[in-house]
C-alpha cells in the first residue's frame, strides 16, 4: 500500500541489511514515523508496546525479533531465550507463536554459523508469504461483496462494518479485513465503510480511517455502540472483521467488541464474515471461550487518551477521576455459531471443524 507516493510494507529490512523498519503506529494518524529495531529488546518492546500490532504482524516481527538475537549468539540457550522472551510479549495472538516456532525449527538442525543467514531468509519468506496470503483473502472477500451489490442492484452503495484494524497495517500488506474492501473499491464497487472507533485504544478511529482515507475510500467513523442501531436500520449489509486466533471448531478470537457486533449481526440477519490467514488457526484449541487466553492490557489504556489539542501537540490525558480502577481485557471470543463464514487464503467455509479441515486436510 502508498503513504503518498510511496509504497510501503509495515515492516521491511533497513538499507544496511539488518536493522529492520516498522512504521510506529502508537504515533498514527497525526504522525507517520518509521523506528528502527537493532536488538531483541527492541522487538520485544515493539510488540509489547504495540508499535506492531495486529496478528500476521507480529509474526513477522517475531521472526525478525530472532534474527536480531542471532546477531549477538547463535547457541541453542541464546535461541531458547530469546524466544520465550518474544513469546511472553503478547498472549493472545497465535501468529506470535506460529513464527518462533517455525523459524527456530527451521534453524535447529543447522550448524551455528549457518544460522543467522538463514533466519533472515525466512523471516523474509515469512514476510512475502503474508502477502501472497492477504492478497487471496483479498480476492476470495472481494467476490462476497461484489455478490451483495449485484444482489442489492446497481448502483447501490455496499455498507460494510469493521471493527479494530485489520488493514495493511495489521500485516505486513493488504490486511484481512480490509483486503477485499481493497480490492472492490479497486474493481470498481461503490464501497462504504463504518468505522469503529474500538475503544480502548482507538485502532479503528487512529487506524483503519488513516488507511481508508489514504486510499480514497468513504467511510464513517462511529462510536463502539452506534453499530447495533444502524443494522437495525438497515444501514449494514456486511460485517468483515479479523482475528488474532481461530479455535478448530470455528471460534474466533478478536478486539474487545467483536462479539457484541456478531449479535446484533445474529439479530438482524446481516452476514458477519471472519477474514484471517491459516497461521492464525490454533489447531490444539477445540473450545475458543473456554482456551483461549485472553490478554488483560494495562487500566490507563482505559483511563487515558491519546490526541493532538488544538496547538498541533500530541497529549496522552487522563479521562477519569483520580484513582479510579479499570479493567481492559483485549480481546473476546465470537462464538462459530455467530459467524456467517471464515474467509482464508483458500478458500471460504463455514465456521466448523468440519468447515476449517476441508479447507486445511492436512492438520
Amino acid at each position: 500500500m502508498k503513504v503518498g507516493d510511496q509504497h510501503y510494507r509495515s515492516i521491511a529490512l533497513n538499507p544496511d541489511g539488518w536493522r529492520v523498519d516498522i512504521i510506529d503506529q502508537t504515533r498514527l494518524p497525526h504522525e507517520f514515523l518509521i523506528k528502527t529495531l537493532e536488538t531483541l529488546d527492541d522487538a520485544a518492546t515493539a510488540i509489547r508496546d504495540m508499535w506492531v500490532r495486529g496478528a500476521p504482524l507480529i509474526g513477522a516481527t517475531a521472526a525478525y525479533g530472532l534474527c536480531l538475537a542471532l546477531r549477538q549468539n547463535t547457541s541453542d540457550a541464546d535461541l531458547e531465550s530469546a524466544r520465550k522472551m518474544l513469546l511472553q510479549t503478547r498472549p493472545t495472538a497465535i501468529n506470535l507463536r506460529w513464527a518462533l516456532d517455525d523459524v527456530i525449527a527451521r534453524l535447529r538442525p543447522l550448524p551455528e554459523h549457518q544460522r543467522l543467514e538463514a533466519a533472515y531468509q525466512r523471516a523474509a519468506t515469512i514476510c512475502d508469504e503474508d502477502i501472497s496470503t492477504n492478497s487471496a483473502i483479498g480476492d476470495y472477500g472481494h467476490a462476497i461483496i461484489r455478490q451483495l451489490w449485484e444482489q442489492k442492484g446497481q448502483p447501490d452503495i455496499v455498507n460494510i462494518l469493521t471493527h479494530c484494524n485489520a488493514g495493511w497495517l495489521a500485516t505486513v500488506d493488504w490486511g484481512t479485513a480490509l483486503a477485499p474492501i481493497y480490492k472492490a473499491h479497486a474493481a470498481g464497487i461503490p464501497v462504504h465503510v463504518w468505522v469503529d472507533e474500538t475503544r480502548p485504544r482507538n485502532q479503528g478511529a487512529s487506524l483503519t480511517t488513516w488507511e481508508l482515507q489514504a486510499h480514497g475510500i468513504p467511510h464513517h467513523l462511529i462510536v463502539d455502540n452506534a453499530g447495533g442501531h444502524l443494522m437495525q436500520q438497515g444501514q449494514v449489509d456486511l460485517c468483515l472483521v479479523g482475528t488474532d486466533r481461530t479455535a478448530a471448531n470455528g471460534d474466533v478470537c478478536n478486539k474487545i467488541g467483536t462479539y457484541l457486533k456478531a449479535l446484533a449481526a445474529f439479530d438482524n440477519q446481516v452476514p458477519f464474515y471472519v477474514a484471517l490467514p491459516g497461521t492464525t488457526i490454533d489447531w490444539r484449541i477445540h473450545d475458543g471461550i473456554k482456551d483461549i487466553p485472553i490478554e488483560q492490557r494495562a487500566p490507563d489504556e482505559v483511563t487515558h487518551l491519546n490526541g493532538k489539542t488544538a496547538t498541533g501537540d500530541l497529549q496522552h490525558i487522563q479521562i477519569t477521576a483520580d484513582g479510579c480502577q479499570a479493567a481492559n481485557p483485549a480481546f473476546d471470543i465470537t462464538p462459530a455459531r455467530l459467524i456467517t463464514g471464515l474467509i482464508t487464503e483458500r478458500g471460504i467455509c463455514k465456521a466448523s471443524a468440519t468447515g476449517l479441515s476441508g479447507l486445511f486436510p492436512e492438520q
